[in-house]
């Protein structure tokens, strides 16, 4: 069997993207945790341009940006297809994907504000741009985006709300239930799969160790 190797932080949204993929098809992986203040020699060589995880490792050849990744995985392992067979349905996918990929940058945005009126514009944009997610991408007559099974959205998508889930411990909550009630069905039935819950870390341990984390991201920015 080939070898995989998945470097990684098992905190991270986009690390978790892979976890589940692979989980979700059943192969086998060795999993190499990364430290973020002391990178691994085998990370920096096997991204050197972004020198960021995740980095999949497989047959000695790395891939790396957490979607991409997922994206190789179901094309050299087609069992459980994450990706829809016609082509315009492919390309939709693949649209929303991005769509949820910038929200991050959003997140980011708004943890960075200082506070105040920034801070609340910084949410509103948050909020309009999960108001599309839950318009166009969630249908109350299917269980998921690609229908009664997981999809390549709902990995992108689940990464993302969990990683909201987290942040909002911390302050007024950005995912409240009253304004996108069909967002949190969709959660609730995506974090039950057996499979995505096994593979999901607990949010008491996420929130302890954030906490600190974020303090010293803050502090050596």
């Amino acid at each position: 069997m080939a070898e995989i190797k998945l470097h990684g932080f098992w905190y991270s949204p986009f690390t978790l993207r892979v976890v589940w993929t692979l989980n979700l098809k059943g192969i086998p992986y060795e999993n190499i945790e990364e430290d973020r203040f002391n990178k691994s020699p085998q990370l920096l060589e096997y991204n050197p341009v972004h020198k960021k995880t995740p980095v999949l490792v497989h047959d000695g050849k790395p891939i790396c940006e957490s979607m991409i990744i997922v994206e190789y995985i179901d094309q050299i392992w087609p069992q459980n297809s994450l990706l829809p067979a016609d082509p315009y349905d492919r390309a939709q996918a693949r649209f929303w994907v991005k769509y949820i990929d910038d929200m991050f940058l959003a997140i980011t945005a708004h943890f960075r504000t200082s506070g105040g009126e920034e801070r609340v514009k910084a949410r509103e944009n948050i909020w309009e741009q999960l108001k599309v997610v839950e318009d166009q991408c969630l249908d109350d007559q299917k269980k998921f985006y690609g229908g009664d099974t997981i999809n390549i959205v709902d990995i992108a998508l689940g990464s993302f709300v969990n990683f909201i889930k987290v942040q909002d411990r911390f302050e007024v909550k950005i995912l409240q239930t009253e304004r996108f009630p069909r967002l949190h069905l969709w959660f609730n039935k995506f974090k039950d799969v057996p499979v995505i819950k096994e593979n999901t870390p607990n949010q008491e341990k996420l929130v302890a160790f954030l906490i600190p984390l974020i303090e010293k991201i803050k502090a050596s920015s």
